[in-house]
Formats: C-alpha cells, sequence, structure tokens
C-alpha cells in the first residue's frame, strides 16, 4: 500500500517535515506524502518576544511556521521543508502554550463554555527562502467543563498536555470537550492540509 501511495509523489526525495507532530506526520503519511521529520531546533518563546505586543494569532502562526520550515532549511538547502505551527486565540487575545499542568489546568478552565479560535500556519522553504505560506482557521466552541472532569483528564494525558496549544486533541479524548467545530478538520488537528496538498501539485511535487 505504502509503494502505491508513493507513486504519486514525484520528487527523488521526500518531504522533510520540520515538526515533532505526531498528528502532522500522520496526515501527511495517510496522504501519500513521503516525509522525513527533522524537528526545528526554533525557541518559540523566545522568538515571540520580538515579535511586538500587536500581533495577531493568525500573524504568529505564519512567522513561527516561516521560521521553524528556514532553520531546518538552512541545514538542508536542497531539499523542500515544510514548517508549521498552531496557535490559539480566545477574545481577540493570542494565547501561548502552557508550561505546567496548573498552567494547564487554568486554561482549560478559561476555554470552558466558550468559543476560540485555532490558527494554523503551514510554510514551504527551500535553500532558506519562502516559496508559499498561508494560514487557516478553524472555531471550536467547548462545553462547561467541571472541575473533577479537567483534573480527570489532565491525569489520563500527561505531559503531553503541554505539547498542544489548545491544551487538548480533538482527535484524542479532547473530544469529550467540543460541543460545536466550525472549520476544516485538518486544520484544527495543526496542517491545513487541503492548500498544502494543492502547491505541491502546482509544482508537481504530486501527480496531478
Amino acid at each position: 500500500m505504502q509503494a502505491v501511495q508513493h507513486k504519486l509523489w514525484l520528487a527523488d526525495e521526500p518531504l522533510v517535515l520540520a515538526s515533532r507532530s505526531k498528528a502532522r506526520r500522520a496526515m501527511l503519511t495517510n496522504a501519500g506524502i513521503p516525509i522525513d521529520v527533522i524537528p526545528s531546533d526554533v525557541d518559540e518563546p523566545f522568538l515571540q518576544q520580538g515579535f511586538g505586543p500587536n500581533i495577531t494569532a493568525s500573524e504568529i502562526a505564519v512567522n513561527l511556521a516561516n521560521a521553524k520550515a528556514a532553520d531546518v532549511s538552512y541545514k538542508h538547502p536542497s531539499r523542500l521543508v515544510l514548517g508549521s505551527d498552531q496557535t490559539l486565540e480566545l477574545d481577540g487575545m493570542p494565547l501561548a502554550k502552557a508550561e505546567s499542568r496548573a498552567e494547564a489546568k487554568e486554561r482549560l478552565a478559561l476555554l470552558s463554555g466558550r468559543q476560540h479560535h485555532l490558527y494554523s500556519a503551514f510554510s514551504f522553504v527551500r535553500s532558506g527562502e519562502v516559496l508559499h505560506s498561508g494560514v487557516h482557521m478553524a472555531s471550536i466552541s467547548m462545553r462547561t467543563l467541571g472541575e473533577k472532569f479537567i483534573d480527570a483528564y489532565l491525569d489520563m494525558i500527561g505531559d503531553s498536555v503541554l505539547a498542544s496549544v489548545a491544551v487538548y486533541e480533538v482527535e484524542g479524548m479532547g473530544a469529550q470537550m467540543i460541543q460545536r467545530i466550525e472549520g476544516d478538520w485538518f486544520t484544527i488537528q495543526g496542517l491545513p492540509l487541503t492548500p498544502v496538498i494543492a502547491f505541491l501539485q502546482h509544482q508537481r511535487f504530486l501527480l496531478t
């Protein structure tokens, strides 16, 4: 099955994914796109300090996606690199990843019973040059969460909760928190796959 899927891929080398995200890796692999995972070493918190106070969640996502892809591209200049990032916005304010269980608990209590927006950005870079980038938004309405539920959820998911800006994974146990979803499923998982595939097809990396 793998060999048949890769007949759609026309490049001599796999796409480089500059991300540790299992969800992004699965999306690309399931779509028949061969990848080499080479995570970026970009210091996100340090980088965001230079963005300024008025930057939007959408702009943060694109800037970080560009930076991650460029970071890996400089080390592998001949390869096509895909960088990505996801940010969360609540009431017009971007929120960073939680750094502790206590902060994750506060975040879930803050999101409880409210709607928030997820911005997922992608960036294609080769030889340090951004070839194409974009960002898509999805909206999540969360049901009201009880404190016992939040504690039980955090006990079960462990430290992996700190890997997601939303402190939940909608494709996992986080689905129990969701009341309504508006937007693209791939975007919610952290990569707007449709425009990513469209770029690869347009550039003749994928068979059309």
